[in-house]
């Protein structure tokens, strides 16, 4: 089993009478780094490690501080909040800016990578045929890696057998399941 995290900002608010009495520009408004639906995925399998690149520059540092602890925790296929949310794969964190902090949903996805000896045609009629199984979210062929990555509900085991047996049905290939 592999893990991505993906983390959405849900929320802003704004303490105007806070930014009013302590704040140098008592106008500072909503925090202008994040914007509600904004959807990031991070993700460490192969060559990609997004975890270290997303983090230098790429978001408030102040808000990293905050967060990157769960996005870590959610790569290295961890629980997040265990009894403390109701799914223990998933946080609602925010920022340290108390003044107009950012909101955010911080979940692990667990998704197996499928390696298959197939065109990319075959293969993108693979993934589409995955997601019919019981259990799988979404199955994405990545032409960039040429893998597909196979997305499934926490609480439904998806067997590799199963996953061979679909594949099997286009063709005799070479196949290999992380």
């Amino acid at each position: 089993m592999q893990y991505k995290c993906k983390m959405t900002v849900i929320d802003k608010k704004v303490f105007p009478d806070l930014q009013e009495k302590y704040l140098a520009d008592p106008n500072s408004g909503a925090c202008p780094f994040y914007q509600v639906g904004t959807e990031y995925i991070f993700e460490r399998y192969g060559d990609e490690d997004t975890f270290w690149t997303q983090g230098k520059g790429a978001h408030c540092s102040e808000a990293w501080d905050c967060f990157s602890r769960y996005i870590y925790t959610a790569l290295q296929g961890g629980s997040i909040m265990r009894g403390w949310t109701n799914d223990e794969h998933m946080m609602i964190a925010c920022c340290n800016d108390g003044t107009r902090p950012v909101i955010f949903k911080i979940e692990r996805l667990d998704y197996k990578v499928l390696h298959v000896s197939a065109d990319s045609a075959t293969q993108i009629k693979i993934a589409d045929t995955l997601k019919s199984l019981d259990g799988v979210i979404n199955a994405t062929y990545r032409a960039d890696k040429n893998f597909t990555e196979i997305f499934m509900d926490r609480n439904f085991e998806v067997s590799n057998e199963k996953i061979i047996d679909a594949v099997k049905n286009f063709g005799n290939f070479e196949i290999k399941i992380d």
